[in-house]
């Protein structure tokens, strides 16, 4: 069964940045797959379509650079907000808040990000919003292990979803996680 609409598809791979010398960002095995509805926007566009016919048991290699995967990186996304907007009850939690740990936050829309701290001062936090592999060429090398025709369930759980990975939401509240989220 070839990758198509509406599949259930598992696969393994190894993700490499390419401008990180091979260095490895991620990996799934046979015995602890990625799986996914394809064309359900729960993965990147990019690689979906790259993955588009293969078959069970097809190898596959791509590179997806920076602007059809995560962007590039983006310095207006680096931004100075105010400590006392952190602050619970007057305290301000210092190790909650300190260099590089990695904040959810929520914009005046709604719309739900996170944020790594970049320094902290008596006055500001600075923070970058930028996805962490924003401005990386990505590397995926694998197998497709299964494609199957996914269950109403199975697609059903995708449509709960709202558009996706793609759309901001985080891999704990509603994507299948791995590459897209």
């Amino acid at each position: 069964m070839q990758i198509a609409e509406n599949k259930m598809v598992t696969l393994s791979y190894t993700l490499r940045a390419d401008d990180r010398n091979g260095d490895i960002i991620e990996q799934t095995t046979h015995e602890s797959p990625l799986r996914f509805v394809y064309g359900m926007g729960a993965m990147l566009p990019s690689f979906e379509s790259n993955l588009n016919g293969l078959l069970q048991g097809d190898p596959f290699e791509m590179t997806l650079k920076a602007s059809d995967a995560y962007g590039e990186f983006d310095e207006s996304s680096i931004v100075d907000l105010p400590r006392n907007i952190f602050m619970i009850d007057g305290v301000f939690d210092e190790e909650r808040f300190k260099p590089g740990a990695q904040i959810p936050m929520q914009t005046q829309s709604g719309q739900r990000l996170n944020g790594v701290v970049i320094e902290v001062n008596d006055e500001n936090l600075k923070m970058d919003f930028n996805h962490p592999l924003a401005g990386v060429d990505l590397h995926f090398e694998g197998t497709i292990l299964e494609v199957r025709n996914a269950t109403d369930d199975e697609i059903a759980s995708y449509l709960g979803c709202g558009s996706g990975c793609n759309s901001g939401c985080s891999s704990d509240s509603c994507c299948s996680g791995g590459c897209g989220c």
